[in-house]
């Protein structure tokens, strides 16, 4: 029965849910000290815990990551890939960033240096992707403005593999005022725009909402088997 007024509870639990979001980001300082194995991460642990459960159901031959920063994602999936016991062949990553901020290695990643929109870094990724035996799933999480990720999201969506994920990361910046800088617009907006074009993809919802809480709201686009 509906009188046509909001369930009881449901205003409250998103105030009550906004509130605790935005105090475990200060507490946190926006996660900026959270590490694999000593390695900085600097990722939400609740989407990092999703992350890792998307991985281990798709089990991508191939990882594309743009935004390497300090190199402890790309580090958590592959030591993720090797738990799963895969061979290096058929679980590569591939992360890009405008400059190596860290001295990681691992055998299962390849580190490229530029620009994730430039010629000659995507015909880099091009022939990873193409090369690839298995699903390949995308990982965008590079500079976060909104025209930026909207040319990220057209150049790297094709690659997704039929039932494999696109990630689209850190929407939230969309919708805390705490992130906002002099009106700029990120990655929420332009996945948004993207949607728009691409029937092929759809928002996993259950993803994306997980543990209530995320940084990538609408950031779980699935590919349409």
């Amino acid at each position: 029965m509906s009188d046509g007024h909001q369930q009881p509870g449901t205003l409250v639990d998103r105030w009550v849910e906004r509130r605790f979001f935005k105090k475990l980001i200060k507490k946190t300082r926006n996660f900026g000290d959270v590490t694999w194995l000593g390695n900085p991460v600097w990722q939400n642990v609740l989407d990092l815990w999703t992350i890792q459960e998307t991985i281990a159901a798709v089990r991508p031959a191939r990882l594309i990551e743009t935004g390497t920063n300090r190199g402890g994602s790309s580090l958590f999936y592959a030591h993720l890939l090797d738990l799963m016991g895969l061979a290096h062949d058929m679980g590569k990553i591939l992360t890009i960033d405008i400059e190596r901020l860290h001295t990681l290695a691992h055998p299962r990643i390849t580190y490229l240096l530029g620009s994730s929109t430039a010629p000659e870094i995507l015909q880099s990724v091009h022939a990873f992707a193409k090369d690839s035996p298995g699903p390949v799933m995308v990982i965008l999480d590079s500079d976060h403005s909104r025209a930026h990720v909207r040319d990220e999201l057209e150049r790297y969506a094709p690659l997704v593999t039929p039932g494999s994920y696109l990630l689209c990361q850190d929407g939230v910046i969309d919708e805390l005022p705490m992130f906002h800088k002099h009106g700029e617009e990120g990655p929420l907006l332009a996945v948004k725009d993207f949607l728009d074009s691409h029937p092929e993809f759809e928002v996993d919802h259950q993803r994306c909402g997980r543990f209530l809480i995320s940084h990538h709201p609408m950031g779980w686009l699935r590919r349409k088997a």
